[in-house]
């Protein structure tokens, strides 16, 4: 007969480690423009849109509308078909913010 003292319920996945293994998006802002809405429906394919930003200026990393960080961006070393990538410079204090 097994003592109920030394039976275990089955151990429930810590919800905080459960968190950490979902995936989430986050999206880089190399700059904005402000068109006229009558030079954007002027655009067509092959047209060029400026933006407010220089090549070399960081870029702002957002999950959802909330900015985590800044970076800058770079080429994947080895990668011969010109993937981007982003180094990250700057981070948020992402334990305050998501309080």
């Amino acid at each position: 007969m097994a003592d109920s003292d030394t039976t275990q319920a089955p151990t429930q996945a810590d919800p905080q480690s459960m968190l950490t293994r979902i995936p989430i998006e986050i999206t880089v802002s190399v700059g904005k423009a402000r068109p006229l809405v009558r030079d954007l429906l002027s655009l067509e394919e092959q047209s060029v849109l400026v933006l407010d930003k220089l090549v070399n200026d960081p870029v702002e990393l957002y999950v959802g509308d909330k900015l985590i960080g800044t970076g800058s961006l770079e080429m994947v070393e080895g990668d011969e078909t010109g993937r981007l990538a982003v180094r990250i410079m700057e981070i948020a204090d992402l334990q305050s913010s998501l309080t």
